[in-house]
């Protein structure tokens, strides 16, 4: 089982292996066989799904939030719809990535603790802790993991 603390720095950008499912509402807002992973020092992967298989009308651009990641460029946010809930910039994604990472253009990744559910296959994701990192949590790999009280300076 791969600890995060052997995933390199700068991160690299690998094909997601597992079915991946994202619910809000009661719905399935994505779903798809050919997600990307981003796997980073001391975080658990990031998964970036085509856009194209995001269901219709669940994303709409959100002007609450914009951030700047050194590796990957700067992320502009959606608000996700699903069922009768909004989430506020609760998926990011880049549309102008940095040399190396051109491959995430057109693929969005969700904050799986401000979703209902995310899934990899049939195994349920644990939320990667604080609020700004969007690591996806599963059996297959260990911690410790950034993103909890005391672990920004690592």
């Amino acid at each position: 089982m791969p600890s995060v603390w052997d995933f390199p720095r700068p991160p690299a950008l690998v094909a997601c292996t597992r079915r991946v499912r994202v619910e809000l509402g009661g719905s399935t807002v994505a779903d798809t066989s050919r997600a990307l992973q981003v796997l980073e020092t001391s975080h658990p992967p990031v998964v970036y799904v085509p856009e194209t298989d995001v269901a219709a009308g669940v994303l709409s651009p959100s002007s609450t939030r914009r951030t700047f990641c050194e590796f990957k460029g700067f992320a502009h946010y959606f608000d996700v719809a699903g069922g009768p809930r909004t989430e506020h910039a609760a998926a990011w994604g880049y549309a102008d990535p940095a040399p190396g990472y051109e491959t995430l253009r057109g693929h969005v990744a969700f904050y799986p603790g401000r979703m209902d559910r995310c899934l990899m296959d049939d195994e349920v994701v644990q939320a990667q802790a604080g609020d700004f990192y969007g690591g996806w949590i599963t059996a297959d790999v260990t911690g410790p993991f950034k993103g909890a009280p005391g672990t920004l300076g690592w």
